[in-house]
């Protein structure tokens, strides 16, 4: 039986480090995607290893290590910090829902005033800005190309089962194959697919694909509309197990690039969106000419901490 915590002796040699889990693109607990954000000062060490344990510790979708930049800066008053990102399994490059939530903790748990921060990233930087009671992030806008099904039928087949195939995009950058389903599918449909996630990487381990997007164009008619009957521009569901993640409750990364494509769809900038896993979450896009999406949403700060290490 483990002792209580306040009977373990702690190493003289251990560090502490505030650790947050937040929810994120939603305001509510226990919805939209769950974060860890962990705040390390600049003097602390934190190797990758360390990191990489830690991440799969917490055992979300992706654990956000942000970090000072000098000496002299604090997470109260700063206003520019270093930020990763890791999965259970590997670090990546982009991560935005982990990235409201590292915003949200400082903005709203820190007292933060700054209206913007910048964060520098393998994706180089990123913004967020205060938009109250919403965090907007300023991300790279992704496009894809069209993809043949024959190049990827079997890995159709395990995700999306029976439904017929509209439209198929792929995202090079991203590495997300994103399938447009037939109009006449469902929202409830959609939340209801079953995909065979455990048998997707042994049907596609080449490296080019890392992530499978479902897309659904939104109406009143296929019930795509939210609580106060307000229609979606379009709904999604995102699975990437070759990251280590089944399905994604919701992600700003693949809304990267699913802001891209229905845009151009639709013929519009200002785009609503939510994506339909079982916690789910509501996006407010923003595309920009610059090449940039702006990707607002809520975010609920659900528990607050340290961790020694």
């Amino acid at each position: 039986m483990a002792a209580p915590i306040e009977g373990r002796a702690r190493s003289s040699k251990s560090m502490s480090f505030p650790l947050y889990t937040v929810d994120a693109f939603t305001n509510k607990p226990f919805a939209g995607n769950p974060a860890a954000v962990c705040l390390v000062k600049h003097d602390q060490v934190l190797d990758d290893e360390t990191m990489q344990k830690l991440a799969t510790e917490m055992n979300l979708s992706e654990t956000a290590f942000v970090r000072t930049l000098s000496a002299t800066e604090d997470f109260q008053s700063g206003s520019r910090y270093g930020l990763r990102w890791m999965t259970p399994t590997i670090e990546v490059a982009l991560c935005g829902h982990a990235t409201l939530a590292s915003a949200a903790v400082l903005f709203f748990c820190l007292n933060n005033p700054s209206p913007e921060l910048t964060f520098v990233t393998l994706s180089g930087e990123l913004k967020a800005r205060r938009c109250d009671p919403f965090v907007s992030l300023d991300l790279p806008l992704n496009s894809c190309e069209p993809e043949t099904v024959n190049d990827a039928e079997e890995l159709i087949k395990l995700t999306i089962g029976g439904f017929a195939v509209k439209e198929l995009q792929h995202c090079a950058h991203t590495k997300d194959l994103l399938i447009l389903l037939e109009e006449n599918v469902t929202r409830l449909q959609l939340e209801s697919m079953q995909p065979h996630v455990d048998q997707m990487i042994a049907t596609h381990n080449t490296g080019r694909i890392k992530g499978v997007i479902v897309t659904l164009g939104g109406s009143e008619g296929n019930g795509c509309v939210d609580s106060n009957g307000k229609v979606y521009d379009f709904v999604s569901r995102y699975f990437a197990p070759w990251n280590g993640i089944k399905e994604d409750p919701v992600t700003g990364s693949a809304h990267t690039v699913l802001s891209s494509y229905w845009s151009k769809k639709l013929g519009k900038k200002a785009l609503y969106a939510r994506q339909c896993s079982p916690r789910g979450g509501d996006l407010k896009i923003q595309v920009r000419d610059d090449g940039r999406v702006d990707i607002a949403g809520e975010a609920a700060i659900v528990m607050s901490g340290n961790i020694f290490i």
